[in-house]
């Protein structure tokens, strides 16, 4: 088996050799391997590359001179694994004739080093039947794909993209328009019999532009024309890869479709992230579907419950058709959000007064609403913060929500609808948790850090953005016999930069409102406000904001 990593590479070439090819996409834990072997800030595509090479059977790897990354990677397997066929084909910049020429001089000086490595031989004409019936499978796939539904669409533009990407979108029947990535699936395949490596390799070069190739300063053009298909994009980009950063910013000012930018550094671990980000997405991409009306079924009134299952407390609202609270809880989240949700339900039913078949629906959001039996559907946290957002206060258009794990900043419409959202959950800065952290070292309550914040008298910086170094910094100023009071101000003044930079990205439209446990502490409140220059709309108990939002989406699910 030999893996490849680029829509460059020529796999139909090792395949009429018999080769069973791979797309590597790695899935990994860790970049224990790799961060013995390769500098820190090397992409973690080239990382994950790594690890699963070195711990996977392959024959062989077929890299491409796409970046530093992969030329570094390329030594690093070379060194590593001298007795595989480990090989780097420079792809060039140019995809015009003289491109295609040297392209195809390459890749014959590729197949004798193979052909001399494997002993196997390259036939022209098993290639050529190939390339056709590989090209007759191709055409069969666009006919049937031009022959599906009209429901959502969504392209996929930007870094290799993970597979979980597509996976997710498929899986909740979401048609994936186009994939202009680096490994982008739909490979042009031309036949051209009197020239069958030449026309091959036409192909190949005429796909969608590299980044590095001549004709990327068409990109941005060559994506709107692509948009114009899709109801929305997702764009990837992947850790220390900035070249696509870069991009990102330039096309979202440029199309007038809605994008998601979606960072990864292909880890098991950042399946969550991918996922709660993506549902978020597509529930604001379905924001114009019309809602079924609501049936009492006969009886007088109707009730459902929205639950939201966060990192530090799981909450739950009760709803009435008229859109009135009858009851709310909120619980600690203990080591099983499961129990917690059972717990919190037991208590919401009991202050209502009701039984849990007097419930009509239930949904759930959170990070753990997909860990919660009982629910009949579960909505991200974005799009039920922004839901009970609006029902609380309908004239509030950005949100920030500071959650136990994570930041999120939230645009609203005038009706309510999520238009653009980001997150901060790769690191504790800024959140409950963090919050937590700096009190224990102050050794006060979580709930006095606020109020003593507002008694300081001193300026006090605290400049790591890093929660584990913030720690040390405040440790040290406690060795300074600075006062409780201004470190305490410090940190919350570090939340509220942090804080204040997701809401720029959203864009800082009146009014304001602030969501999640930490909307409960007056410290954070002012330093945002300042930081902001407005007002901070807290309702009388922020953290049941998204239980509230998912209890108005049971309602508008119900027909």
């Amino acid at each position: 088996m030999i893996g490849y990593i680029c829509k460059y590479a020529p796999v139909e070439i090792f395949e009429a050799m018999g080769v069973e090819m791979h797309r590597i996409e790695p899935e990994v834990s860790n970049f224990n391997q790799a961060d013995m072997r390769m500098h820190p800030n090397v992409c973690s595509f080239a990382k994950g590359v790594l690890e699963e090479v070195l711990a996977g059977d392959y024959e062989g790897v077929i890299l491409t001179t796409c970046c530093d990354s992969i030329r570094r990677l390329y030594d690093v397997l070379k060194a590593q694994l001298p007795d595989r066929f480990i090989y780097m084909l420079d792809t060039p910049r140019i995809t015009k004739d003289a491109g295609i020429r040297l392209y195809e001089s390459r890749i014959r000086k590729m197949i004798g080093e193979y052909e001399e490595f494997s002993g196997k031989h390259f036939d022209e004409e098993k290639f050529l039947a190939l390339l056709k019936e590989r090209k007759a499978e191709q055409e069969k796939r666009e006919n049937a794909q031009g022959k599906e539904g009209s429901g959502l669409s969504v392209g996929i533009a930007g870094a290799r993209a993970n597979q979980n990407i597509r996976r997710i979108l498929e899986e909740r029947g979401v048609k994936v328009a186009f994939d202009l990535t680096c490994t982008g699936l739909d490979r042009k395949l031309l036949v051209e019999e009197d020239q069958v490596i030449t026309g091959y390799v036409r192909g190949l070069l005429s796909q969608f532009p590299c980044m590095r190739m001549e004709e990327a300063a068409g990109r941005d053009q060559l994506i709107a024309e692509y948009a114009d298909s899709a109801d929305g994009i997702i764009y990837h980009t992947v850790q220390f890869c900035d070249n696509y950063a870069y991009e990102y910013a330039w096309l979202k000012g440029v199309l007038k479709r809605p994008m998601l930018l979606l960072e990864t550094d292909y880890t098991k671990q950042s399946y969550g992230q991918i996922l709660t980000r993506i549902e978020a997405f597509l529930e604001s991409l379905g924001k114009g579907r019309k809602k079924g009306k609501i049936s009492t079924g006969g009886k007088e009134t109707m009730y459902v419950m929205g639950i939201d299952s966060g990192s530090t407390s799981t909450n739950a609202v009760i709803m009435d058709t008229n859109r009135e609270i009858k009851a709310f809880a909120v619980v600690r989240t203990g080591a099983k959000s499961g129990q917690s949700a059972e717990k919190v339900l037991e208590m919401v039913l009991e202050q209502a007064k009701l039984k849990r078949e007097d419930l009509a629906r239930i949904v759930s959001t959170g990070y753990g609403r997909v860990s919660i039996p009982f629910a009949d559907e579960n909505v991200t946290e974005i799009s039920c913060h922004g839901k009970g957002a609006h029902y609380f206060n309908p004239r509030v258009r950005t949100i920030l929500d500071i959650g136990g794990q994570d930041s999120k900043a939230i645009h609203l419409n005038e009706k309510g609808e999520v238009t653009d959202f980001v997150m901060n959950d790769k690191c504790a800065a800024g959140t409950g948790r963090f919050l937590e952290m700096i009190a224990r070292s102050l050794e006060i309550g979580i709930d006095e850090l606020g109020p003593a914040a507002l008694k300081s008298t001193e300026e006090i910086e605290i400049t790591s953005m890093c929660s584990v170094f913030a720690e040390s910094e405040v440790i040290s100023l406690i060795a300074q016999n600075k006062e409780k009071t201004d470190i305490a101000n410090g940190v919350c003044r570090s939340i509220a930069n942090k804080s204040y930079s997701l809401m720029k990205r959203v864009g800082l439209e009146p009014e304001y409102m602030m969501t999640g446990g930490v909307a409960k502490n007056p410290g954070v409140v002012r330093a945002v406000e300042e930081k902001i220059g407005g007002r901070l709309y807290i309702c009388p108990e922020p953290e049941i904001v998204g239980a509230a939002g998912a209890a108005i989406y049971a309602l508008e699910g119900m027909e």
